[in-house]
């Protein structure tokens, strides 16, 4: 039998929903201050129940707090997603149908890309070719900068990714539009945009995962077929790289398949 919900509950959700996306010490200090404030028994290695309670709640209305790692660092992150497509979510989408088409087609050249990531200017050039109505590029700049403020995308020294926001909600959309093309990660088993890959059998790794993995090992050998691993190995590095942002702004929903028109 699922625990009660409680005001900690709805004020941890209340927070999540401002925040979007926490690290995972960022929710474990929200969750304590949420069960201090209300007098609810606290645990510091009782998040994931917590959260799972909330889950419960959450599952009715199509919504869910998940858990993922930053692609670039390893870190855990917990992400409140949207997994319903109903009219509702089609109609709060703040995206008119141009913007959303440069962010499907953006996220065409991420997944495609074999890195993960593709230049501002290989975006830039897709403005002209964009329907029903195409953009000048200072607009397709300016729409850049709202889906990395809303955290669907991630920018760094002029490179875009997906953020991991943006891979937890539509994990699903990825795997069943880009079958072909995007693997799970053969350490973690979450979707990997940002990853290396072999090149005997397709097995994906994030780097943070191979990084690890490696670490351990005599000499660099793909886990699953035993050939050599011929990419270059990353250093594991605690502090992790800083090419996912992590600022902390309330993401505007999108939907991948009827925007409102503005």
């Amino acid at each position: 039998m699922a625990a009660p919900m409680s005001d900690a509950h709805r004020q941890f959700l209340q927070a999540l929903m401002a925040l979007g996306i926490a690290e995972r010490a960022e929710a474990g200090r929200l969750h304590r201050q949420c069960c201090e404030r209300h007098h609810v028994y606290y645990g510091h290695d009782k998040l994931d129940d917590f959260i799972s309670t909330l889950n419960v709640q959450l599952q009715p209305l199509f919504m869910e707090i998940r858990k993922g790692l930053a692609e670039d660092s390893g870190r855990a992150y917990y992400a409140l997603v949207n997994l319903a497509e109903t009219e509702v979510t089609k109609m709060a989408s703040d995206y008119s149908e141009s913007e959303l088409e440069l962010f499907k087609k953006t996220m065409d050249l991420i997944v495609l890309s074999g890195s993960g990531f593709v230049s501002s200017t290989e975006i830039l050039n897709l403005a002209d070719q964009l329907k029903p109505k195409k953009m000048k590029k200072t607009e397709a700049e300016q729409v850049l900068q709202s889906l990395v403020q809303d955290k669907w995308l991630t920018e760094k020294e002029g490179e875009y990714t997906l953020h991991l926001r943006c891979i937890l909600e539509l994990e699903e959309y990825i795997l069943r539009h880009y079958q072909d093309s995007v693997h799970k990660c053969h350490i973690c088993h979450s979707l990997a945009i940002q990853s290396q890959v072999c090149e005997d059998c397709g097995v994906a790794m994030h780097l943070p995962c191979l990084a690890k993995y490696f670490q351990a090992q005599t000499e660099p050998r793909c886990p699953h077929c035993k050939q050599f691993w011929p990419h270059q190995i990353p250093e594991v590095s605690p502090a992790g790289s800083h090419r996912l942002s992590s600022t902390a702004k309330e993401g505007r929903r999108i939907s991948l398949t009827a925007p409102r028109r503005r």
